[in-house]
Order: structure tokens, then sequence, then C-alpha cells
């Protein structure tokens, strides 16, 4: 089979790899139609993370069941299935607690937790940006689709990873019906955030970004969009809720934020929510950062250590929740409102490219050019156009 193979600090290539298959009897081995680019995967293909030469990348994935283990009951062959970025057992301490982004089987190094298809430190998983992948415990993993499946690909394949990431955003800072809310980052993960909150009925939803086309996309579902380059931030979104500050906001940019100039600051956004957000506000994290970062601007960034502004944070008696996103918490409910028509989380895509385009795809997405806001690739062609 085809997989998106990593060789090195940006660059990726198309290759024959091994093909997946089944392994173990809850397996389900899925034919992947379509899986996406996501921001988390630039972290690895600009070679600030461990991830090994030779695997292959891919955690949103949505694809059509060829073939089922002896020990699978719900699934079946032809389904539509959905996988959550999350690989978990459905059985460990943490998944029974509904926190499979901390699954203690998946995850084989026994002082972590959480896995994840192609993923840095994230267990030996493969990626699906290939023709096949195989999914574990598949009866939990899996989510069904409807008979819409084939022809809202772009939709659905949203709830691997990147509609749920914002939703949890917006739940770890509990934004509620009526609440000002502010987004720092407009990419991807921070546009889902800005949605969920106008879903959740937010009043007033400000989206923090210096990038127009990503602040664009934004502006189109309703929020306010606020560019850093031009204005103080924090003090736009002062100016909007009458000096007080946001009720909530969510960091979905991570350790790579950069000022207007370039420079990079793992602690920039960070620090301005909490000048964001008003007294005993909440803020909720969902932007990558890591434990060590060799590619890091400082000795501190390097360790994974950020400089936070804990005094200022402890002073306004602010709440702050983190972590990588449950998918399977939110993705039952996140399918029906898609299938519902309540929600269209595909108006983020800009481009859907076949496999073999995903290194031009992933340079252009990486370079953060115009108009390349969310990548869709399609393995198998069919559905492919720029």
């Amino acid at each position: 089979m085809k997989a998106v193979v990593y060789e090195g600090p940006r660059k990726v290539s198309v290759k024959d790899v091994p093909d997946a298959r089944i392994e173990r009897p809850t397996d389900v081995l899925v034919q992947i139609t379509t899986t996406n680019i996501c921001g988390s995967d630039l972290h690895m293909y600009e070679g600030r993370t461990d991830f090994e030469t030779g695997r292959w990348f891919g955690h949103e994935n949505l694809g059509r069941v060829i073939e089922v283990g002896a020990g699978v009951d719900k699934v079946r062959v032809g389904d539509y299935v959905v996988l959550p970025f999350n690989v978990a057992c459905g059985h460990c301490k943490n998944c029974e607690r509904g926190l499979t982004n901390y699954c203690l089987t998946a995850q084989p190094k026994a002082e972590w937790a959480g896995a994840a298809y192609g993923f840095a430190d994230m267990g030996p998983w493969a990626g699906g940006q290939a023709e096949l992948l195989r999914v574990p415990w598949g009866d939990f993993n899996c989510l069904r689709l409807g008979e819409d499946a084939e022809e809202r690909q772009t939709d659905y394949v949203m709830l691997a990873d990147i509609f749920p990431t914002g939703y949890h955003a917006t739940e770890l800072a509990n934004v509620k019906p009526g609440d000002q809310t502010v987004i720092y980052g407009a990419g991807p993960v921070g546009c889902m955030a800005a949605y969920s909150a106008v879903l959740k009925g937010a009043s007033k939803v400000m989206v923090v970004d210096r990038h127009p086309d990503r602040l664009k996309k934004a502006e189109e579902i309703g929020a306010i969009p606020i560019d850093d380059s031009l204005v103080d931030p924090v003090q736009a979104v002062m100016e909007m809720t009458m000096g007080l500050g946001a009720d909530n906001g969510c960091e979905c940019v991570g350790y790579q934020a950069h000022d207007p100039q370039g420079d990079e600051h793992p602690n920039l956004t960070l620090n301005n929510l909490v000048k964001s957000v008003r007294f005993t506000g909440e803020i909720g994290v969902v932007g990558v950062f890591i434990p060590q970062d060799p590619g890091g601007p400082d000795e501190l960034a390097r360790q994974g250590a950020v400089a936070f502004d804990f005094g200022e944070f402890w002073f306004r008696g602010q709440k702050l929740g983190s972590g990588q996103c449950p998918v399977k918490k939110y993705n039952r409910a996140l399918r029906d409102l898609i299938a519902g028509g309540k929600a269209t989380p595909s108006w983020i895509v800009s481009h859907e490219l076949s496999l073999d385009q995903a290194p031009e795809g992933y340079q252009h997405f990486d370079n953060r050019e115009q108009g390349w806001t969310k990548v869709v690739l399609h393995p198998d062609g069919a559905t492919a156009g720029v």
C-alpha cells in the first residue's frame, strides 16, 4: 500500500509500505478514503519532535471497513467509519472514566498514558495517511456513519480530531450560552473552537491571529477577527468587553507560538490569555505543548517549560484546563449535529488532494501560504480536486 512517509525535517514522500492487516481478533481493517493533514502533524514534519524516519503520519482518518477480526461484534464490512485520533482500549481505568485520551493500554510505556495513530511518543500505531489502516479494539474505536457518509466525508472526517478538539477547548473553558469568549489561534482547531462557541450560544466570539485568510474563515461564522499584527490583542479584547475581559478563552496555538515579527515565544498566547480573560474566568488549552523541545528558542523552552505569568493568573482567580481531547466523549453527539444539518465543519477545508500530492500539501500548509487553511487527502483519488 502507499503511505505518506516521514524522511526527515520538512521532507515527506509517498512510498510503498507493508500493507496494514488484521493482527488480533478485535481489529478492524479500514480502506482510507479521506484523511487530513493536521496542524500537529507540522510539529513532526518540521523535526520538532522525535518522530522516527520511515514512519507515516495520519491521525484524522475516515474510510470503509473491508475486513473485521473474529472478535468484532458490532462493526460490519462495508460500514463507513471515522476513527478518533486517540487509540484506546475501552477497558483500562482511564478509558472507563471516559478519558480515552489517556489510555493506559495502548501506550506501551508504563509511565506514560495516551496513544494515537502516526504520532510521536504516542505508541507504535501506524498512521492513516495511507491506503489502509489497522484499527485496534475496533468495536470501541470505530464510530459508524450514516447513509450520507460517502458524499459528506469532508464533514465527518473532522470528527477524528479538530471538531471534537475545538469543542473540548470550549468545554475546558466552560463556555456557556451568552458568554464572551476569546480564541487565540485561527488555525483549523482555533476555528473549530470558535465554531463550537457559536454552536453553544456564546454572545461574542473573538479570534486572535494574523493570517488574513484564517481570520476571514473565523469571520464567516460570525466571530470577530483580531489581527495581532495591527493591534494589541489584549487591549482589543478589553475594549470589546467594557474593560473587564472575556468570560473565558481558548489556547489553540501551542508551543510554537510566534509574535508578529516572527520570533518564537512558547508562552505568548498563554500569558495573553491570562490578561484577556476576566477575574475568575476560565481557560482551555488544547494547543500542543511537549515535555522536551530540542528546537526551542531558549534553554527553558528546550526543557519543555514556559515562563507562565502564574502570579497574574493566581491574582485573577482563574481556572485552567489542558490536554488532548478525549474524542469519544464528543464525537457521537457532534456526528449527529452534522447528520441533522446543524453543523458543517467542512467550511474550514480549502484543498482536497490525492495521496500522491501530499508532499505538496505539506509544503504549502507548513508555509502558511494564503488560502491553505485545511488540507484533506483522498488515498483513492476518487473525490480529489483542488
